[in-house]
C-alpha cells in the first residue's frame, strides 16, 4: 500500500489475476447449475402436478384450478390433481405449498391476499409471500361489482350514498375476500358515508346474505351471483374497473360517477406460484403453457362465463404486480385495524 491508501501499480495486476481465477473456478459450477435446470425443465413434467387451492371445491379458484389442470393433463400426458387445503384465509394452503419441495411438482392457486395482504393482517404468518414463492403467472383478474337486490329502493350509486347519509351506521353492507372488505371501506370513506360490513366466507355466502336481504348491498365478483344477474334479481350499481361487463352492459365504473372520480380501479386477482427453489425455467415452462392454454377461445369462452376473466402474465411481470399490491393495500389494512390474529 501507498502512504495514501491506494494500491499500488505492481499490485493492482495480481488482484486481477486473481479475481479471473476466482471467476473461471465459478463458471464451470454456474454452467453445470443452469445446464441442470434446463435438462430437468425440458423433461418437465414427467410425473404428477398437485394444485393446491385454499379454497373450498367449486369456488372461483377452484374453478379455475381445476380448467388449468385438465388441460395440462391432456397436453402434458400427465395427471395434474387439484387438492383443497382450507381454513384460515388461505394461510393452511399456503404454508403447504411454502414448504414443498422446489421442483415446479407443486403449485399454489393463490388469492391477492395470501401474496399481499395476509403479511398486514397476522403479526406471526407462518410464510413469507415474497421469499417463500416463485411467481409464475397471474391468471384471472375477476370483475368487482357494487350490487344490490332488484327489490330494494336503492337504483343508483347516488341513491345509495344518499341513503347512506340519512342514515348513518344503519345500513349493512356484504363482503366475502379482504379485498372487497377493504374495497367496501375506500367507498365509504371516499363517499363520506357510514355502513356496518357484515363478512362472509365466501361469494356463495355472500350472495344468499343479498337474497335474503340480510343485507342491503354487497361487493363480489359475478361468479355466485351471474345468474341472479342475468334473471334480474340482483342489481348491479356499479362496477370497479373499466372491462365490459355484459351482463350489466350500463354499469358505470365506479370513478365515472360525481365525487368518486379519483377512486383507483379494484379486481380480485387469482395467480400461480411455485415454492422457492423451483428452477426459473420451469416456472417459464409454465407461465408460457398457461397463457397459452387460457388464450385458447374454448377454455376463455368457459372460464368467462363462471366470471374468472383469464389474465395472464410473465413470472417476472408477476412478481413486479405482487410487490407493487401489497404497496397499495399496506396502508389500507392498518387504516382499518384489521387484524387476524
Amino acid at each position: 500500500m501507498t502512504s495514501t491508501g491506494m494500491i499500488s501499480t505492481d499490485m493492482a495486476p495480481k488482484r486481477l489475476w486473481l479475481a479471473l481465477v476466482l471467476l473461471s473456478a465459478l463458471w464451470p459450477w454456474q454452467a453445470g447449475a443452469q445446464g441442470a435446470a434446463d435438462a430437468d425443465a425440458a423433461s418437465y413434467p414427467n410425473r404428477p402436478i398437485r394444485i393446491i387451492v385454499p379454497f373450498p371445491a367449486g369456488g372461483p379458484s377452484d374453478v379455475l384450478a381445476r380448467i388449468i389442470g385438465q388441460k395440462l393433463s391432456e397436453d402434458w400426458k400427465q395427471p395434474v390433481l387439484v387438492e383443497n387445503r382450507v381454513g384460515a384465509n388461505t394461510v393452511i394452503g399456503a404454508q403447504v405449498v411454502a414448504t414443498a419441495p422446489g421442483d415446479g411438482y407443486t403449485l399454489l392457486m393463490a388469492i391477492d391476499s395470501t401474496l399481499t395482504m395476509n403479511q398486514f393482517l397476522y403479526k406471526s404468518l407462518p410464510y413469507d409471500p415474497i421469499r417463500d414463492f416463485v411467481p409464475v403467472t397471474v391468471v384471472g383478474k375477476t370483475v368487482v361489482l357494487l350490487m344490490v337486490n332488484a327489490a330494494s329502493e336503492i337504483k343508483s350509486v347516488g341513491d345509495l350514498i344518499a341513503k347512506e347519509k340519512a342514515e348513518p351506521g344503519k345500513l349493512n353492507y356484504g363482503a366475502g375476500t379482504i379485498t372487497t372488505q377493504l374495497t367496501g371501506f375506500l367507498l365509504n370513506k371516499a363517499a363520506g358515508t357510514q355502513a356496518q360490513l357484515v363478512r362472509y366466507n365466501g361469494s356463495a355466502q355472500v350472495t344468499q346474505g343479498l337474497l335474503t336481504n340480510s343485507v342491503q348491498y354487497v361487493l363480489d365478483g359475478p361468479s355466485a351471483a351471474a345468474s341472479l344477474i342475468a334473471d334480474g334479481r340482483f342489481r348491479v350499481l356499479a362496477k370497479f374497473d373499466g372491462r365490459p361487463f355484459p351482463p350489466a352492459p350500463d354499469a358505470p365504473q365506479i370513478s365515472q360517477i360525481a365525487g368518486l372520480s379519483n377512486f383507483d380501479e379494484v379486481t380480485v386477482w387469482l395467480g400461480l406460484v411455485a415454492p422457492k427453489g423451483t428452477p426459473q425455467p420451469i416456472a417459464d415452462k409454465l407461465s408460457r403453457k398457461i397463457a397459452e392454454t387460457l388464450a385458447d377461445p374454448a377454455i376463455k369462452q368457459k372460464a368467462d362465463a363462471a366470471g374468472l376473466y383469464p389474465s395472464t402474465s410473465t413470472p417476472a411481470e408477476f412478481a413486479a404486480f405482487i410487490r407493487k399490491e401489497a404497496e397499495r393495500w399496506a396502508p389500507v389494512v392498518k387504516e382499518t385495524g384489521i387484524q387476524y390474529d
